[in-house]
């Protein structure tokens, strides 16, 4: 899929989520997973979502709006964009794209939404992150988690000592893999009777 706010056909293409975080990006998603199940090409009873970074907070958006997804992992990720301002490294752009919160909190509140409707949310969710993230702090997987342990949902929080966006220590990575392919392991495959 290529959604629009990607950076694939221009300004305009790519502006098109500018302060309206996971709307049309993930209607251009859910399209393309609805075409590969009306299609035969995707199992709709073995659906995943998992992204990192912005692909983790298309996941968290994902999920607070369709429960068709059997499981999902969300990486380095937000769900709650006041918990972001003043905490990561793009306080000049949140100013720039939403205004400061005490001047535009509708805005904030819209792009917080897989926060502040969390319980919409049904999916059973892997959260990841580096504890010494930058990016997009810790702080925003453990607020998700913490909203998704308080509703009952099958949730767990990997948090990679000593490790910032990406995870780059070789152990870490074999670990977050191993750990991806358990959580869809455990949520996509039948169970033999």
């Amino acid at each position: 899929m290529n959604p629009r706010g990607s950076t694939t056909k221009g300004e305009k293409f790519a502006l098109a989520i500018f302060a309206k975080w996971g709307t049309v990006d993930i209607e251009d998603d859910l399209s393309g997973v609805d075409y590969l199940v009306k299609n035969g090409i995707a199992d709709v009873d073995k659906l995943a979502v998992e992204g990192w970074s912005y692909g983790g907070i298309a996941t968290n958006f994902t999920i607070a709006r369709d429960h068709r997804f059997k499981c999902a992992i969300s990486g380095a990720s937000i769900g709650n964009a006041l918990a972001g301002y003043g905490t990561d490294m793009y306080i000049r752009e949140y100013e720039a794209e939403l205004g400061t919160p005490w001047k535009n909190y509708d805005a904030y509140v819209v792009n917080s939404m897989p926060f502040l409707h969390a319980d919409k949310i049904k999916t059973p969710t892997l959260f990841m992150c580096g504890a010494n993230d930058f990016n997009v702090p810790l702080l925003n997987s453990e607020q998700m988690y913490q909203a998704l342990k308080s509703l009952g949902i099958e949730t767990q929080l990997i948090i990679y000592p000593d490790q910032y966006h990406g995870i780059d220590i070789p152990s870490y990575q074999r670990d977050r893999f191993e750990r991806r392919k358990g959580w869809l392991d455990a949520h996509l495959k039948k169970k033999r009777v």
